[in-house]
């Protein structure tokens, strides 16, 4: 049996070393295919950066991690585009001045990397340029991928002066995006929440957003035929050792980690909580278990609103557009969180 890939959030860590994959290439090649800024919100623990670590390597031209997978035989590997991915899991931003920083250090290690020279002394106005030297050195349009953009800015709702300076910073540096459009090839943001856009998107009014939409409900996260099929090996060792049929197996699975649909119609499965199972052989509330909801806790205490929790809620797609942090909605973040 492939090795289970818990905690791997590198497709070519996860290739090279042969632990099993659940192809989403065939979702990528569509995405790459039919457009080019889009934006992707999920929950935490559900492949968002393995998601962008894949379009990296599709875009970097690796043609040799892709064996076997639905996209090998039908992309064009003789484009290779420069490829700027920007991962806030690292990087500080308990300040604005520390936001700043980080991302002035960003920016001067990829020109770097990329072999070019930067004239231009704003953060905004640097970025944009390194976008355009990188066309012009390179020949081929640019990819940018930002994983966790938001992550500035929810790590900071319990110090709404932070998130509202760490805000501004982003808005300014994601809004060169749109400027530089003749230079790029792709633009992919993901992360937990979608902000409004009259908040940080107000600059960058051109991204698709595709959370909801059907064609790529199934981008993240496994399906059920996907289960049972990527799985089958892990299912029959769990039946040979007493752990159950393989039908109540199934039936565990469904009950405790299916609940997430982003189409109304088909269920996926937390991989976090899933790989696990499989890893550890028992249940747990793995994803749960994996972060402290610490002001969303505190929030629900302090509005004493919990129906949302515990009763079917209904809410218009419009709802979700309208998140913002001066007005936070309970359902809205309980939603966009995971918790819903």
């Amino acid at each position: 049996m492939k090795m289970l890939p818990v905690g791997i959030q590198s497709f070519k860590d996860l290739r090279e070393n042969d632990y099993l994959y659940v192809d989403k290439t065939a979702d990528i090649y569509r995405l790459i295919s039919s457009g080019k800024p889009y934006f992707l919100s999920r929950p935490r623990r559900f492949g968002k950066s393995l998601l962008v670590s894949t379009l990296e390597e599709v875009f970097k031209g690796n043609q040799g991690l892709f064996e076997g997978l639905y996209i090998h035989d039908r992309y064009d590997w003789t484009r290779r585009h420069p490829v700027i991915r920007l991962d806030f899991g690292g990087m500080a931003y308990h300040t604005v001045a520390a936001l700043t920083n980080a991302l002035s250090d960003f920016v001067n290690a990829t020109a770097s990397r990329g072999g070019v020279i930067l004239e231009k002394t704003e953060l905004p106005d640097r970025f944009a340029e390194l976008i355009a030297r990188l066309h012009e050195t390179s020949g081929q349009q640019v990819v940018v991928l930002v994983d966790e953009y938001d992550k500035p800015i929810i790590d900071h709702l319990s110090r709404l002066e932070i998130a509202h300076a760490n805000r501004e910073v982003l808005r300014n540096f994601y809004q060169v995006l749109k400027a530089v459009d003749e230079h790029l090839r792709f633009v992919f943001l993901t992360g937990v929440s979608k902000f409004s856009r009259a908040s940080i998107f107000s600059g960058l009014n051109n991204l698709n957003d595709i959370t909801l939409d059907e064609d790529y409900s199934t981008i993240c996260g496994y399906t059920q035929q996907e289960l049972e099929s990527c799985f089958a090996e892990y299912l029959d060792s769990m039946t040979g050792a007493g752990k159950g049929s393989r039908e109540e197996l199934l039936a565990t699975l469904r009950h405790w980690y299916d609940g997430y649909s982003w189409d109304g119609t088909r269920k996926v499965y937390n991989p976090f909580s899933t790989l696990l199972f499989f890893s550890k052989r028992s249940v747990r509330d793995y994803w749960f278990a994996s972060g402290t909801p610490t002001f969303l806790v505190d929030l629900l205490r302090e509005r004493n609103d919990v129906r949302a929790v515990v009763e079917p809620v209904q809410v218009q797609m419009s709802a979700i557009d309208s998140f913002d942090i001066h007005a936070l909605d309970t359902t809205m973040l309980l939603f966009q969180t995971g918790y819903l």
